[in-house]
């Protein structure tokens, strides 16, 4: 069974303040997208960076997860610190993720700009900084996607299939 984390990183939401919409925003368009057999394994935590470093490392090294999304704590807050996290953890950092990510975010808010995602290697796990809004992460989630399964490929893990006629992904023909 191919597995895949989702962290939502929101103190609200860890104390049970108010529901975790945004991991649930990720289970969603994971469902609707990805046709191979996939588990979610999922948590919520406070925005806390060595709770969320070892979180990261035990998705990525006890769970086996190919792919580990995170929701929030991506801005310029003092409590905002997924990216560092992620970056304290990852032996290789693709910029190109989050490049992509604000670019698409421009079209919708000029604050897009102060967003922080990143994503990064992690031995065989692909680790995706998401905004913490639902709206935000279709969007951005939505662009960087059909880059994750070849990333996946390359980094020996599993392979994962799309529903073409929502998320068409790219491979190299071979």
């Amino acid at each position: 069974m191919i597995k895949i984390g989702i962290i939502n990183v929101s103190d609200r939401a860890s104390a049970g303040v108010y529901e975790d919409i945004p991991g649930k925003a990720v289970v969603k368009l994971l469902t609707e997208w990805l046709t191979c057999d996939w588990q979610p394994v999922y948590r919520v935590i406070p925005d806390e960076q060595d709770q969320l470093e070892a979180t990261l490392i035990e998705l990525a090294d006890a769970e086996s997860c190919c792919l580990v999304v995170t929701t929030g704590g991506t801005g310029p807050a003092l409590r905002d610190v997924t990216p560092e996290a992620t970056e304290a953890v990852c032996q290789k950092m693709l910029p190109g993720f989050g490049e992509l990510m604000r670019q698409e975010s421009l079209k919708y808010v000029s604050t897009a700009i102060l967003s922080r995602q990143t994503a990064g290697i992690r031995n065989q796990t692909l680790l995706l900084n998401l905004p913490g809004k639902p709206t935000a992460i279709a969007q951005c989630l939505s662009v960087v996607f059909p880059a994750i399964p070849y990333c996946i490929d390359l980094i020996n893990g599993p392979y994962l299939t799309t529903n073409e006629t929502v998320m068409k992904v790219f491979r190299p023909k071979s």
